[in-house]
């Protein structure tokens, strides 16, 4: 019998953060998200309550439904917050040693059983495991973005991740109405090592004139079939995601095809994060996105 998870903490209020705090409520499991700032939490809630409402108006839920799973969010600033859960998600940025300090900070707040899970798209399960006091309960659970609408969850062992936290981790996942995807512990799991490549070649097709950005993203578009263009997606994701996902590449796998773009680095120092930002690939400020390039 796998471990039963009937609380969930949620560490980071932003777009990740929320989604995983949203479909944990709709499912039935009470939820508690932490941020050190509680405007963030203010607007996780706000963002949950706007993207629950449209689910309301598509019928995908009920009204009811909505009411029941927003009485199961509760937020916190404090880390102590955490202290009864079953499992805890850290959600939070994607830097390596904002995650080391925060594991730091939490494990001695929780019960010695609850499973610690980390939301990271590229960084060492097995590394961010041996910061904690219990790598044989540490795991991976890598959600997609937008979390409510994504169907994939990418499950992630360190190499001392015990059957038992992978078993209730499949189930906490199969709960949530999410398909698994098993990926080995290497840089980038399975998305994201084909993804982000794929977008930095793109950007590499935009710094050698190839192509505009309108260009580059009609052709993937209309040409490949991908809902929406390598760019715009890059815009979406945040310009400075890409960039640590494909430095963490280029650093574990030490192979010269997964060199960060110097456009894509210019965009980052600039502060052209995308979407986030207001300008990225795209410029966000007016009545509609205009390419940069």
């Amino acid at each position: 019998m796998a471990q039963s998870i009937r609380k969930v903490g949620v560490i980071g209020a932003g777009q990740m953060g929320n989604g995983i705090a949203h479909v944990c409520a709709l499912a039935g499991i009470p939820v508690v998200i932490n941020d050190v700032a509680s405007a963030r939490l203010k607007e996780a809630l706000a963002t949950i309550n706007g993207n629950m409402a449209r689910q309301v108006s598509r019928q995908r839920i009920t009204e009811d439904d909505k009411q029941a799973a927003l009485k199961r969010i509760t937020t916190a600033e404090s880390i102590d917050a955490l202290a009864d859960c079953d499992l805890v998600i850290e959600a939070a940025t994607e830097k390596e040693e904002v995650k080391r300090k925060i594991f730091s900070e939490l494990c001695p707040v929780l019960k010695p059983e609850t499973i610690v899970a980390s939301n990271t798209s590229s960084i060492s399960i097995t590394r961010l495991a041996s910061e904690t006091d219990r790598p044989e309960k540490f795991i991976g659970i890598h959600f997609m973005n937008p979390v409510p609408l994504m169907e994939l969850v990418e499950l992630i062992r360190g190499i001392a991740t015990a059957d038992a936290t992978f078993e209730a981790s499949k189930e906490f996942v199969s709960k949530l109405g999410k398909t698994i995807a098993v990926a080995e512990d290497f840089p980038a799991f399975i998305v994201n090592r084909i993804l982000l490549p794929m977008i930095n070649e793109a950007i590499y097709t935009l710094y050698e004139g190839v192509g505009n950005v309108e260009a580059i993203d009609t052709a993937m578009r209309l040409g490949a079939h991908h809902p929406m263009g390598p760019l715009e997606l890059a815009d979406f994701i945040g310009l400075d995601t890409c960039l640590s996902v494909m430095q963490v590449l280029h650093e574990g796998l030490a192979d010269s095809k997964y060199r960060p773009c110097p456009l894509l680095v210019k965009y980052v120092e600039a502060g052209w994060l995308g979407k986030k930002t207001g300008r990225g690939f795209y410029d966000y400020r007016g009545a509609k996105p205009a390419p940069t390039r």
